[in-house]
């Protein structure tokens, strides 16, 4: 097949997919900066105190996330405040952690989101029977031995809260920063006289002391009043005989107030483990109990920090589609791709549609370049035949020709070549007989 005369001309496609590929370059790498790495294989989590509930329920994720191929790494602390002073220090190694609501409030700088509601974290205030017998309000704590948790924790962020809504404060009030299963042993000496907890009714502390003789749960008498003193508080009713219908515990509908536990991530947390983390909670949380119905929880709620987009997401759809289907790796990595596929679709579908014209447009161009000198050089024949000699005429038709017979035309194109060739000749008749031998 001659040189000139092929199926496709490989410059006129070079010219077009060079910068085809360029194009499909800059948005697959376009795309590349908006997707997230893979996920990682370890979520670290930071929980609270030994013994507390914050860990009970960190033990449960663990199995829900072991079955995704998710290993929890837990990080005791001191409690909530410790745990929101932990997610806010770049230089500590924390996906997500457990924090009390009301503890904290939205830093200028920070980064972190919520996952909405997932339980009620009542507060407990427990007393000795023989040192504050029928106390009913915390005021009556005043002047006595008070532990009020631990530094860093929910408990003792609460607890002076509500206190110094009492003007009770350590210059009329011995107020001991000790919390967990210490309280129990501090009552059992005689050694103090009152006890905040902040927990479900599961957390071990909470537990034993409902069952302890000679402690009493406190009835709080203001619990509607401290909650609109402090709107992250809910009023909430512990039913007569809830905990033991056999032991009649408590003795008679109990009123308590309830900050909302959280779970709270980073920003950069992984969006997949966010997912797993919304799937573990609805399973954790979503059975019923005292203050519960059943998969009352988790919920979107109201938080002092904004919600997290994968959890609004989870909220309103559930489940991420693919996860239905497909194991917890293949979908995330399908997840992944689609976000590189999309731009790349988006681009080299008008590609493909509009690379063919392009290409002919290339190749008639260069015909229609010839076309043009052919009509000047007719119509400066028919306007004055005589300003060249026939001979000179000829000549200038012939450099048009020979430049026309080596144009590089594929196949596809060969009929305009040849109707060009053609044209030539008519010309050609025009100049023999406008012009003198």
């Amino acid at each position: 097949m001659p040189e000139k005369l092929k199926l496709l001309s490989w410059r006129d496609v070079l010219g077009i997919a060079l910068p085809s590929l360029l194009l499909a370059a800059g948005a697959f790498w376009l795309a590349a900066q908006f997707v997230k790495p893979a996920p990682p294989d370890t979520l670290v989590i930071s929980t609270g105190g030994e013994g507390g509930a914050y860990q009970s329920f960190a033990a449960r994720y663990r199995d829900v996330l072991g079955r995704y191929g998710i290993k929890l790494v837990e990080k005791p602390s001191g409690g909530s405040t410790e745990n929101l002073a932990r997610l806010r220090d770049p230089d500590i190694e924390v996906d997500a952690a457990f924090i009390q609501g009301g503890t904290g409030r939205v830093a200028e700088d920070d980064s972190l989101y919520t996952l909405g509601d997932f339980y009620h974290e009542p507060l407990w205030v427990f007393y000795r029977e023989a040192s504050l017998r029928g106390a009913d309000k915390l005021l009556d704590l005043k002047g006595k031995r008070v532990a009020v948790g631990g530094m860093g924790s929910g408990t003792h962020h609460l607890a002076m809260a509500m206190l110094g809504a009492n003007e009770i404060d350590e210059k009329n009030t011995r107020l001991l920063k000790i919390g967990g299963m210490a309280v129990l042993e501090r009552f059992e000496k005689g050694e103090i006289d009152a006890a905040f907890a902040v927990g479900p009714t599961q957390s071990s502390l909470v537990w034993s002391l409902l069952y302890t003789p000679g402690i009493k749960l406190m009835n709080i008498g203001h619990a509607e009043a401290y909650t609109r003193r402090f709107p992250y508080l809910a009023h909430l009713v512990l039913p007569r005989g809830a905990i033991d219908l056999i032991q009649n515990i408590p003795e008679h509908d109990t009123h308590l107030v309830s900050p909302m536990a959280t779970l709270l991530v980073r920003e950069e947390t992984h969006p997949a483990l966010i997912d797993l983390l919304m799937q573990a909670a609805a399973e954790v949380h979503g059975e019923p109990g005292v203050f519960q119905k059943p998969r009352e929880f988790p919920r979107a709620g109201h938080n002092e920090f904004p919600l997290s987009k994968e959890a609004e997401r989870y909220y309103k759809s559930g489940k991420p589609f693919l996860q239905r289907y497909l194991p917890f790796w293949a979908a995330t990595l399908i997840d992944r791709m689609v976000v590189m596929i999309v731009p790349l679709l988006a681009v080299l579908i008008p590609l493909f549609k509009f690379a063919p014209v392009i290409y002919g447009w290339r190749v008639r161009s260069r015909i229609y370049r010839r076309y043009g000198e052919l009509k000047f050089l007719e119509n400066q024949v028919n306007e004055n035949p005589a300003q060249f000699s026939r001979a000179e005429w000829i000549s200038r038709l012939e450099i048009i020709e020979a430049d026309a017979s080596r144009i590089r035309t594929p196949l596809t194109f060969s009929d305009m070549l040849y109707t060009l060739r053609a044209h030539i000749d008519l010309v050609r008749d025009v100049i023999l007989r406008k012009t003198a031998a």
